[in-house]
């Protein structure tokens, strides 16, 4: 084989490639219209998992993971539960549960925890006519099919060893002060741009990046260090002729630009280059005669811009600048929300007491541990038959401001273990402390044979999904869950649910978020006040996505605190392939270049925290099934609506069938309703189909 019949063919493979994407797909997509179709059919009162099985070309537990309501009673399992130790809660005697094997890394028999014995909430109503009933002689589900199995920590002295912190590693206060970049704001669509006090009109035929950087320098010869781009999303113009959007989105940004390259970053940003995203990507580029740098990004990072044009957008990153200012007198803004969010943290890291030296960073096995076990927000839509085909109505309700409501108390220090003997060894009173104060548990948890409500606890879901939330009677799975969650499946008003404790992490009690989250609330409120009250439409409107903004900063300045693994994305010319890293897997190509990217693991982040953001994220998860209004002294949340009147659960939201009681004063994390359609309402069998609704719904309401 020659030099050009080898390139010929690398040519032709590449091709294969992009066909295998297109049919792949084309796979994913029949295969979830025919799990659509499996969940219609389990709907009939007669149907039979044996008869839809070969009909669909799955197996039988593939069909019933499917739609576990067709799970033939002969697979399902019931065998007793253990004796109940001497003053150690444990459900009724007759209820039925999955069997489960016992999880690996666990020794000796698991805690059970006990229910707290403070005062319950109210009760909720009782099951209406039109919801489907469960009763306690329901056989229970058993857990068919692939299963993702969440990992553990070793025994004995490996498990141990992971209970320190990275060596040199901390967060600290910085010593300088971040510097501001000349920006400008530009609706691809218009070609309006707005510098400063300044709006220009730009000829833009095709807005390419080659073709906006040359327009945007001619027209401010001083010098730009950063573009928004506040309308066109113009990295999606070759949308149709690539399989997927990242793809459309990665030739945009790679196509060639005559005197410009891909930035190579500065300083300690070695990791720069562009970053692929499907909706909010990030273009960096370098003047190749100067060391002019230059980042073209999406003002989706921070809000929805509503439509505004250039000139507001610009008006709400002023105020913005100024209400951070108020708290911050060094506040710069950065290139993203996440990065602002996180910087401005920094500068809130105390340089006296307990931490002045910072707060150390967890041992890579924690923080790995973390990132697969710890789930972000609850995204779940609820089909019939648990709720009707025709839905009396759809009622969204949002938490205002919600992750703001979870940040006045984080574990702070090196965890300790708490082993299934550690914990079964404490006092009823340790228990409870242990389990309302900052901890990350492996359990196993079984569902009250009488429950007839939503799921309480994330489990790891087969497939594609990272989780669910099983509430069939007697179900046994065994998981990871926060402290909130734990506590709120022991307390909530219905039926206290049956955990054991196998394994666990808890952190001393701190504050190292409170001061940063109070001043980010502060701002926010400001924004939000000025943006009812201010008289020109304009500068409300401004006002308003500057507020947003905010709270852009405390979502994505907590996200950051998690650390995922990084993936790096990359360029390189077609005519040196053999440099492309091994390791990579190439996401992209055309005549002049391959783009690829690769995993590179955690970086020596040393503000990376997973244990604030799973704290977060599991307090805010447990906040929308159950939440205590203090001053009005009455609960909210899923759990106080009736039974079968849930739909879904959206990150902040809940969507109901019915409208409920519940106070609103425009506090974080109060419950504001946002959206009401009025039934019959077909219930919605996709995430699109939600979505359509609830813009319906919420233009309804505002009318």
């Amino acid at each position: 084989m020659d030099a050009k019949t080898y390139t010929a063919q690398l040519a032709d493979l590449r091709a294969l490639r992009e066909d295998i994407k297109k049919t792949q797909t084309a796979l994913v997509r029949l295969q979830g219209e025919r799990a659509r179709q499996i969940t219609a059919l389990a709907a009939y009162a007669k149907a039979k998992a044996e008869r839809i099985a070969p009909a669909a070309g799955l197996s039988l537990a593939d069909v019933v993971a499917i739609a576990p309501i067709l799970a033939p009673d002969r697979l399902t399992t019931t065998p007793g539960p253990p004796a109940p130790e001497a003053g150690v809660w444990t459900p009724a005697a007759d209820v039925p549960a999955a069997a489960v094997e016992e999880p690996p890394g666990t020794r000796g028999a698991p805690a059970p925890v006990l229910p707290s014995r403070t005062t319950a909430p109210p009760a909720v109503p009782t099951v209406p006519a039109s919801a489907p009933a469960t009763t306690e002689t329901d056989p229970a589900p058993a857990r068919l099919g692939e299963t993702r199995t969440l990992p553990s920590i070793p025994e004995g002295p490996v498990g141990d060893s992971w209970f320190t912190h990275t060596a040199n590693l901390a967060s600290t206060h910085p010593n300088f002060t971040q510097q501001a970049r000349s920006t400008v704001f530009l609706d691809t669509t218009t070609g309006i741009l707005v510098h400063r006090d300044h709006t220009t009109r730009l000829d833009l035929p095709t807005a390419s990046a080659g073709e906006i950087l040359e327009a945007v320098f001619r027209t401010v010869p001083e010098g730009v260090e950063r573009i928004y781009i506040t309308a066109g999303a113009p990295w999606h113009a070759q949308a149709d002729r690539h399989p997927f959007l990242k793809d459309a989105v990665a030739a945009w940004l790679n196509a060639p630009i005559p005197g410009w390259r891909t930035d190579t970053g500065r300083g300690k940003d070695r990791m720069a280059g562009h970053f692929v995203h499907a909706r909010n990507p990030v273009g960096r580029y370098q003047h190749v005669n100067n060391e002019q740098h230059v980042e073209l990004r999406s003002v989706g990072e921070w809000f929805d811009t509503a439509g505004a044009e250039p000139a507001v957008v610009r008006d709400a990153f002023v105020l913005l600048w100024k209400a951070l200012r108020s708290h911050w007198p060094d506040a710069v803004l950065m290139g993203s929300p996440s990065q602002t969010g996180r910087d401005l943290w920094t500068r809130t890291i105390p340089t006296k007491g307990q931490f002045a030296d910072g707060y150390p960073v967890l041992s890579e096995e924690l923080r790995g541990l973390l990132h697969t076990t710890a789930g972000q927000g609850r995204t779940e839509l609820i089909t019939p038959p648990r709720v009707p085909e025709q839905l009396p109505g759809l009622v969204e309700y949002d938490r205002t401001f919600a992750y703001a409501k979870h940040t006045w108390k984080s574990g702070v220090g090196t965890p300790q273990r708490v082993t299934a003997q550690r914990f079964a060894s404490w006092s009823e009173k340790e228990q409870t402390k242990a389990l309302f104060g900052c901890g990350h548990w492996h359990i196993r948890v079984t569902v009250p044979s009488t429950w007839n409500h939503v799921g309480i606890l994330p489990a790891p879901a087969p497939g594609d999904r990272a989780w669910h939330y099983p509430s069939a009677p007697g179900t046994t799975f065994t998981t990871w869950a926060g402290g909130p969650e734990v506590y709120t499946a022991l307390t909530n008003p219905l039926a206290a649910w049956k955990i054991e404790i196998l394994d666990g992490l808890l952190w001393a009690d701190g504050k190292p978020l409170d001061d940063w989250s109070k001043k980010l609330k502060e701002a926010w409120a400001a924004l939000a006040a000025q943006a009812n009250l201010h008289g020109d439409p304009e500068q409300r409107l401004a006002a308003h996505l500057a507020s947003r903004a905010v709270r852009a900063l405390l979502l994505y300045g907590i996200g950051a605190f998690a650390q995922r693994p990084r993936t790096v994305t990359g360029t390189t010319p077609r005519t040196h392939e053999r440099d492309v890293p091994t390791d990579a897997e190439i996401i992209g190509f055309d005549n002049d270049t391959i783009t690829w990217q690769r995993p590179t693991g955690f970086t020596r982040d040393p503000n990376a925290h997973p244990e604030w953001a799973a704290n977060i994220w599991s307090g805010a998860r447990a906040a929308l099934l159950s939440q205590r209004m203090r001053e009005d002294n009455t609960y909210v949340g899923a759990l106080h609506a009736p039974p079968g009147t849930v739909v879904a659960f959206r990150t902040d939201a809940v969507y109901l069938t019915e409208p409920q009681d519940w106070p609103y004063h425009g506090q974080p994390g109060d419950y504001l309703r946002k959206g009401h359609l009025t039934g019959p309402v077909p219930a919605p069998a996709t995430e699109d189909a939600l979505l359509a609704l609830r813009d319906q719904g919420r233009t309804t309401q505002e009318t």
